[in-house]
């Protein structure tokens, strides 16, 4: 699986240049979280993803959805093959720079911050901050997590809600506090007054989050 990505590259790349990795949720593309560029950090490496699948209406997805199906809600194969995806795209990123001794971080939205769980609860010691907006941990992801308490001291998460969020509720995202604490790791969890989106004073945590 060959993703299209947008890129932004620091004016100097070394092995130990900070990799961030974006991905954008259900029905977005690879523009959207690209849009946070100008306040990241100017010697990182930015890489924001597009989704392999066509959504239903517009834009790009990584599974399909089926929100009337309880069950089944999700497509479990094609978030799969997603992670599968994502991870050898990562790694191609990694060896085409060089990237020897960085760290490597995460910032989803969304189906994209349900995928970042996912890959950083999955492969703890490729990553470092993980950022996780509007999303939940999906337990049909969470089979194959890593729960030795060793490989996942050094992670950081991020993790912000909307109060408001008719999309994913806030309920669902809390959740992600409960796995986070049991699973012994350091997260930070934010409620905002909002809907299914990032607010400004949400946007401004995120920032000093990855700055840190």
């Amino acid at each position: 699986m060959d993703l299209s990505y947008l890129v932004r590259e620091p004016q100097n790349i070394t092995p130990e240049t900070p990799l961030l990795i974006l991905l954008h949720g259900y029905g977005s593309n690879e523009q959207d979280l690209f849009s946070f560029v100008p306040t990241l950090p100017e010697d990182w490496l930015v890489v924001s993803f597009r989704a392999p699948l066509n959504s239903q209406y517009e834009g790009y997805s990584w599974y399909d959805i089926d929100l009337m199906n309880t069950e089944n809600r999700i497509d479990v194969p094609q978030a799969k093959a997603s992670l599968d995806g994502l991870l050898q795209n990562i790694m191609k990123i990694t060896n085409h720079y060089g990237l020897t001794e960085n760290e490597t971080h995460l910032c989803g939205f969304s189906q994209g911050g349900i995928l970042a769980y996912a890959l950083a609860l999955q492969n703890p010691l490729l990553f470092s901050k993980v950022a996780c907006m509007s999303a939940y941990p999906e337990e049909k992801l969470m089979e194959d997590i890593i729960k030795d308490k060793k490989k996942l001291q050094h992670l950081r998460f991020f993790i912000s809600h909307g109060t408001d969020d008719a999309v994913i509720p806030l309920e669902w995202g809390r959740k992600a506090a409960d796995l986070l604490y049991d699973l012994s790791c350091y997260f930070t969890f934010r409620e905002y007054m909002n809907g299914h989106g990032v607010n400004q004073k949400n946007y401004m945590d995120l920032m000093e989050f990855f700055r840190k």
